[in-house]
């Protein structure tokens, strides 16, 4: 009797040592972001990172790559296809006409924080399930708080001191910029601060959060609160489609609603940070022009034919109208 069990017990030992290498095994994924590793965006990626490794004990191990040292901010989505790295996260917008379902989320909707703007992007996202991401599988969304105008000399204080202004912008925010009568120049936020700082262009449209994320308020000395024209730049976070089916489904579920909690956090992060940014912009002597009410009504009647522009579907095969129009509804929900 003690014979066999000596034997059982041998035998149960050595099918756990054959079994334990199989679940020891994890899935390694590595994550693109173009934010610098000190941005409160990063930061939040890498938690994001640690609470996956945490939550699914380590079976799935993310490791973080900041600064764009694995895809620049332009090449992230593309990367993320090719496998360059696993998971991305960047601006929709620095891929103009690619996603032209989400795109409507950047449009000068009059946005007053990234708690609403970020609930309205993965609101957009969960009614139209836009094929434009089926090369990838989409984890959530965020987007800051009110788009507003910076310039570096000359202050705006009407639509007819932005005439001939040089205004750094992408995507929707480079057709307001063209709307309200500057001339829009595209560049990543990465190479703002230099062409602010060398002249390069006459300002800039970005969050507040940036003159202190991205040390803007340095370079920029008046800002015009143009909350009535807000626009917001949506930031994708998505993930190779191939790595995400290599994770077991009780896996996938455990980060599905990782993201859900995280998109609120990043949503909660921009509005902490504008408030921030202002305060560093104020501390370099940074001027905040206020709109009178009747300039306000101004610029939004310039920006309406941007708006309009989506919404009649401006040649693609988008319903925009019915795009647009959700939009209205949520933020309504969301002030």
């Amino acid at each position: 009797m003690r014979k066999t069990l000596l034997i059982l017990t041998a035998l149960a030992l050595i099918s756990a040592g054959l079994a334990s290498p199989a679940r020891a095994e994890s899935v390694r994924l590595t994550y693109s972001s173009f934010f610098p590793p000190t941005h409160v965006q990063s930061k939040l990626a890498e938690q994001w990172c640690s609470e996956v490794e945490l939550r699914t004990n380590k079976a799935v191990i993310v490791d973080f790559y900041p600064g764009g040292t694995l895809s620049p901010a332009k090449q992230c989505y593309d990367g993320v296809v090719e496998g360059i790295s696993d998971i991305g996260m960047s601006a929709l917008a620095y891929s103009r006409g690619r996603f032209p379902v989400m795109a409507a989320v950047d449009l000068p909707m009059g946005y007053e924080n990234g708690v609403q703007a970020t609930a309205v992007a993965n609101a957009v996202y969960g009614k139209f399930s836009p094929a434009e991401f089926d090369d990838v599988e989409p984890m959530y969304f965020h987007a800051h708080g009110p788009g507003l105008l910076f310039t570096t000399e000359k202050p705006v204080r009407t639509l007819a001191d932005l005439a001939g202004l040089k205004i750094r912008s992408t995507g929707n925010s480079a057709k307001l910029i063209e709307a309200l009568g500057g001339t829009p120049v595209a560049q990543p936020m990465p190479a703002a601060y230099q062409s602010l700082q060398k002249g390069v262009v006459d300002g800039s449209v970005h969050p507040m959060e940036s003159n202190k994320g991205w040390k803007l308020g340095e370079v920029v000395r008046h800002c015009t609160m143009s909350v009535p024209v807000g626009y917001t730049t949506t930031f994708f976070v998505v993930m190779n489609k191939s790595r995400w089916n290599e994770i077991s489904p009780e896996n996938r579920a455990i980060i599905e609603q990782i993201n859900k909690e995280w998109s609120v956090k990043h949503g909660r992060a921009w509005d902490e940070s504008d408030a921030e940014g202002k305060e560093f912009l104020a501390s370099k002597g940074g001027e905040f022009i206020e709109l009178e009410p009747a300039e306000a009504e101004r610029w939004v009647k310039a920006a309406q034919p941007v708006l309009n522009g989506y919404a009649d579907g401006e040649g693609q095969a988008v319903n925009g109208r019915a795009v647009v129009d959700f939009i209205k509804e949520e933020m309504a929900k969301r002030p």
